[in-house]
């Protein structure tokens, strides 16, 4: 079973159109007009071995603000489309990853529940000329259109460009593990029957 999706989504706001292969190995062509967006899109890509497309524009002569939510609310619903009934799938993933002196712990579970916990430890400032505290809006964009429960924690840092690269490497790499076919597990990865 082939676990792709692809969505088209306009606003007066924005226009995106993303494609995903979840069992992809990395493979990337994104370009959302706002550089910084664009890199963490492409590491996401690469440690989490999701194929991904992505063709954004929007407003982003108000705010990038509209963009990096919208995308955000994209991919987790392309993902939850490529996921479709969630027979045989680990549903649990976890990282802890550092980059240089940052730290970050990202948990996830494809509940069907959804509920982001995230603390970045309320820093803010620019990367370039993109809004740190942006990255929360894309998750929770990203967990609240995936009905996952996801917490997302820093753990140490300072440097506001590699504290937003470790949040992205986290998840991406909790998420290939909880995305991922576990091959004694025949059904839904619940006792309840469903997800």
């Amino acid at each position: 079973m082939e676990r792709k999706a692809t969505i088209k989504r306009e606003t007066k706001e924005t226009q995106i159109e993303l494609s995903l292969n979840l069992d992809g190995t990395g493979k990337h062509l994104i370009d959302t007009q706002i550089g910084f967006l664009s890199h963490m899109l492409e590491s996401f890509s690469y440690h989490s071995m999701i194929d991904l497309e992505i063709m954004a524009t929007g407003d982003i002569h108000v705010s990038h603000h509209h963009l990096v939510e919208d995308v955000g609310i994209v991919l987790g619903s392309a993902i939850k489309e490529a996921l479709g009934d969630k027979k045989g799938i680990k549903r649990f993933g976890y990282a802890i990853i550092p980059m240089d002196e940052a730290l970050v712990l990202s948990s996830i579970d494809l509940s069907g529940r959804p509920l982001l916990f995230y603390d970045d430890n309320k820093l803010r400032g620019k990367i370039t000329n993109f809004d740190f505290e942006l990255m929360g809006e894309f998750f929770k964009g990203l967990v609240l259109s995936l009905n996952a429960t996801v917490h997302l924690k820093m753990l140490a840092g300072h440097n506001l460009h590699h504290i937003a690269e470790c949040f992205v490497k986290a998840f991406a790499i909790s998420l290939k593990e909880a995305i991922s076919v576990d091959e004694r597990r025949k059904g839904i990865p619940s006792t309840k029957g469903s997800l």
